[in-house]
């Protein structure tokens, strides 16, 4: 399992990383809407469509993202982002409905904020590679390390369940855990310019190093919200993994689900300040 997670990441480091430092703009669109086309249609399955509805709903997500850039209006994409917001505002109150029957509601309203944080994750994306490749890496490390984090500490010393009927092996001691990491990072990078400009440097030297503090925890809650979401979605649907297209890591949304809410609000706080 291990020499298949590694060689699958390999894979996808080789795809990926020649796109983002080499590639000009419309590949990395192009790559973005594969990925919201895999996660369409696995996010689909999860809300119990079946047959050729999945891919119809996948459909819809790569036509949601051509609209939104394809709208007249310059701050259309912006829009979309702080439409992201609210939509994740939705998810966390879902969450606390908790493990439940999809219902046709539920599914309706997942739907709906699926068609948005999909197309809006894609084009957070491109805005932040276009303030650097580093801004775009360094918001996904803070994902990245704040999952680490999460990890290592829950593994070590957690005890209290941070959602037991969603997800019973996240802790409050694990989250904590993830967040002291992630802030590590965000300051270690602030403070020394390394890599510089990332996402880091740029809030710090247009805010300061009391906002970057305050942004890096919001956006550390948010990735739990984005996890926790799609977690709840697997376990209504009774699955392990969102597919299983990505051999030893599951499926996209799998790998995809903490940044889905954090890169819209990267860019957002990129853009604003």
């Amino acid at each position: 399992m291990l020499l298949t997670r590694v060689i699958t990441a390999l894979c996808l480091l080789l795809l990926i990383l020649p796109i983002l430092f080499l590639a000009p703009p419309v590949a990395l669109a192009g790559l973005m809407a594969v990925i919201v086309a895999l996660a369409g249609w696995e996010f689909g399955r999860l809300l119990g469509l079946r047959g050729i509805a999945p891919l119809l709903y996948a459909l819809a997500c790569v036509i949601a993202l051509i609209l939104w850039h394809d709208l007249p209006s310059r701050h259309a994409i912006l829009w979309l982002l702080q439409a992201s917001v609210a939509a994740w505002i939705v998810a966390a109150l879902l969450l606390a409905r908790g493990v439940r029957k999809t219902t046709p509601l539920f599914a309706l309203i997942a739907g709906v904020l699926g068609l948005l944080v999909l197309p809006a994750f894609a084009h957070a994306a491109m805005v932040l590679r276009g303030l650097g490749v580093g801004v775009l890496l360094s918001a996904a490390a803070l994902v990245w390390a704040a999952d680490v984090g999460a990890y290592f500490v829950g593994k070590a010393v957690g005890r209290r369940k941070l959602a037991p009927s969603i997800s019973p092996g996240k802790s409050w001691e694990g989250a904590i855990g993830g967040w002291a990491l992630a802030l590590a990072v965000a300051l270690g990078l602030a403070v020394t310019t390394a890599l510089s400009p990332t996402w880091f440097s740029r809030i710090a030297d247009h805010a300061g190093l009391l906002t970057l503090v305050a942004l890096t925890t919001l956006m550390v809650v948010a990735s739990v919200v984005g996890d926790l979401f799609e977690s709840l979605l697997k376990r209504q649907a009774g699955k392990k993994d969102s597919s299983r297209l990505l051999p030893g890591h599951g499926g996209v949304l799998d790998r995809i689900d903490a940044l889905l809410p954090v890169l819209p609000l990267a860019a957002l706080f990129a853009l604003y300040l």
